[in-house]
């Protein structure tokens, strides 16, 4: 007797057994040329010239050969900095580790976007890569040392396992690929990993019993074996778990109630931290695909919970959702890449609307052209946000190449320190390690600081009408270039640091 499939298969799908699908090989080519194009863009646009963030010289330190770890403070994990620490082993290079990075986020697009095959058609899986790919924030992030994008491709990759392992309870590989990714994503932001989780778990809990026990556990295990990590650190470094999580909170502003919604779309124009956001919302249209985007998951939505498609759509919408509300709802600024990984998930719902629309079943060219024309539209906004970030960064970069030959110039080489304004970056390009008294990234005492300063060069960065700290006013004084947006920088020496014309 013959077993009828659960689900009839889609377009470019083979039935390989009762109840299972299997896509065909063509299909590969989808995920493959979005995400060549992601690659190929970021090289031509994001890699040259552009240098290390605050962030990302905190994350890159940690993993430097023969560089001083800047500060680690508590909401940090080391999960990117174990992703770049073969390339940073090898070179110094920051060209190097950003094409690595471009590489291997259009390696992570196509593996995400591929677990999907059986689950929705080719078309869509294309249009939601494009979609998410296509964003400024995807692309400025895509080669930089930062967790973000990571957390929504490890998000991307988990929900298409989950629902893969609730579907064949037989796939044991995508049970085992489940428990990795959700581990991946905390090893990335344990915080994060705990919004994924959580509606994995509850969907889990209301399939057979015969399908939940195995889906909990990869999800705790997953869970656990990421967040193991940070842990133990914090036990090591941070008096405790609970320890660690209450400084955590501190230094993101006491977590709580907070709507930062408004905060997210003034950060749209190409800001990368909105804190305080209290900036005036100059150009608008950069977010109107950010006010569109919910219409066009709801339709998506709509349109599944009337086909076979129904969950490989909500449970994304859901999960999507999720990782939103700790960044829209519980803390009071905003960065645009945060809600990376929601973009990630909703861009499916969002792309199956879009397909139904222009008629990919029934053809509508005319609504096809509007379509088109309307995302044409703003993809060039995209790039034009995207522009403008780069260009802030390339010159930032060359500030910063300034400052370190100017401080070269007076003496401070290694082994040496520097204190105050944007001092993680300007000690990782100086050669120098970062110090500071004070505020989250303070492991220092003045008095400690004013000690070191007696044994190794020493600067402190000062800018605006910031005076000098209590031991360094009697140090020697010099001025230095001012970063975009920075007026009156000036470095105050120690003694320690004698500049070269006067070395014996």
């Amino acid at each position: 007797m013959t077993q009828t499939p659960a689900v009839a298969p889609g377009p470019g799908m083979t039935e390989s057994r009762p109840g299972i699908e299997r896509p065909a090989r063509r299909d590969l080519v989808w995920p493959a040329v979005v995400a060549a194009a992601y690659t190929v863009i970021q090289l031509a646009l994001v890699v040259p010239g552009t240098g290390l963030g605050w962030d990302e010289t905190v994350y890159v330190s940690q993993v430097t050969p023969g560089t001083d770890a800047a500060f680690f403070s508590a909401p940090r994990a080391r999960g990117i900095t174990y992703l770049v620490a073969p390339l940073t082993a090898l070179t110094s290079s920051v060209e190097a580790l950003r094409v690595y990075l471009a590489l291997l986020s259009g390696a992570g697009l196509f593996l995400a976007l591929s677990v999907w095959r059986r689950l929705l058609p080719a078309p869509v899986l294309a249009l939601a890569g494009a979609l998410f790919g296509g964003l400024w924030i995807t692309l400025f992030y895509g080669p930089q040392v930062m967790p973000n994008l990571w957390v929504a491709l490890g998000a991307l990759f988990t929900v298409g396992c989950f629902l893969r392992a609730a579907r064949d309870p037989s796939d044991r590989a995508a049970l085992l690929a489940l428990a990795a990714g959700v581990a991946f994503v905390a090893l990335m932001r344990p915080a994060d990993a705990f919004w994924l989780a959580v509606p994995l778990a509850a969907v889990a809990l209301v399939l057979g019993a015969g399908r939940r026990p195995a889906l909990l556990l990869a999800l705790a295990a997953g869970a656990a074996i990421g967040c193991a990590p940070w842990i133990v650190e914090a036990y090591l470094s941070y008096d405790g778990l609970l320890a660690r999580l209450r400084r955590a909170s501190e230094i993101q502003g006491h977590l709580g109630p907070h709507l930062a919604v408004d905060d997210q779309v003034r950060s749209l124009d190409g800001r990368s931290l909105c804190r305080p956001c209290d900036v005036p919302w100059r150009r608008p249209v950069t977010a109107l695909w950010w006010f569109v985007l919910p219409l066009f998951v709801a339709g998506g939505c709509a349109v599944a919970m009337r086909t076979r498609q129904r969950s490989a759509v909500l449970v994304p919408t859901l999960t999507g959702v999720s990782l939103a509300v700790p960044y829209l709802l519980l803390i009071d600024y905003a960065a645009p890449r945060f809600l990376v990984p929601a973009y990630a998930l909703l861009a499916l719902p969002a792309a199956l609307c879009l397909t139904r629309l222009a008629g990919f079943a029934r053809p509508r060219p005319q609504l096809a052209a509007v379509l088109a024309l309307l995302l044409a539209g703003h993809l060039a906004i995209q790039y034009s946000v995207l522009n403008g970030a780069v260009s802030r960064n390339r010159a930032n970069r060359l500030v910063f190449d300034r400052i370190a030959a100017e401080l070269h110039r007076q003496g401070v080489r290694a082994p040496c320190v520097v204190s105050g304004a944007e001092a993680p970056r300007i000690a990782f390009v100086t050669g120098c390690a970062s110090r500071q008294t004070g505020g989250h990234d303070g492991s220092i005492t003045p008095a400690g600081l004013a000690a070191l300063a007696r044994e190794r060069p020493t600067a402190v960065v000062v800018t605006g009408e910031t005076g000098p700290p209590a031991y360094a006013r009697g140090w020697r004084l010099r001025c230095l270039p001012d970063l975009l947006g920075v007026h009156n920088s000036r470095v105050f020496l120690a003694p320690s640091a004698r500049p070269a014309e006067v070395r014996s």
